[in-house]
């Protein structure tokens, strides 16, 4: 007599709200990034409109005169302004959270992203900090795994910060035989 496992109904699909979609889990609360990372990417973009601007100018007067310069400059300060304003929001998006098992990164202003990045697949742990990043006292912390598609980056940490959280991920990933 063969009997048939019995099968359990699968859960009701609960419709989530995209605040629970991309928050914390319940009873947690995001890791934020540096408020001078509002500054790093500010600064960005008007190094990009101090360079490119008079250089496109250039390349555009040559071709559609003094009208074309005109529409130059003002797409160059549409474009400064849209950065300033995003650098906010970019900002307010970014989060991390180190649970028991894995790593949480959420970011993305358009596109929402949550990246979990479990220990034991993480094979190193590296942080950067480019000229900008130096002068702000900023650094980058990023986590590589076997597959590039699921390392995960968090920019814009306070130096002393940045360096506690590689010794940090490092140490869960040598105890889930990551690194």
């Amino acid at each position: 007599m063969n009997e048939q496992p019995q099968m359990m109904p699968p859960e009701p699909y609960r419709q989530r709200s995209r605040e629970e979609a991309f928050g914390p889990p319940q009873g947690a609360q995001w890791w934020r990034l540096s408020p001078r990372y509002r500054w790093h990417r500010r600064l960005s973009a008007l190094a990009v409109v101090v360079l490119g601007g008079p250089l496109g100018a250039l390349v555009v007067s040559r071709s559609a005169g003094a009208a074309g310069v005109l529409l130059w400059t003002a797409a160059v300060l549409i474009g400064f302004v849209l950065a300033w304003v995003a650098a906010e929001q970019e900002f307010q998006a970014w989060g991390f959270l180190e649970r028991a098992d894995d790593l949480v990164v959420t970011s993305g202003v358009f596109g929402r992203r949550v990246v979990i990045v479990p220990y034991g697949r993480m094979q190193f742990v590296d942080v950067t900090s480019g000229p900008l990043e130096q002068v702000l006292g900023l650094a980058t912390v990023r986590l590589h795994t076997a597959a590039a598609t699921t390392d995960a980056r968090i920019p814009g940490l306070p130096t002393a910060v940045a360096d506690q959280l590689r010794d940090r991920l490092a140490r869960r990933g040598d105890e889930g035989s990551g690194l």
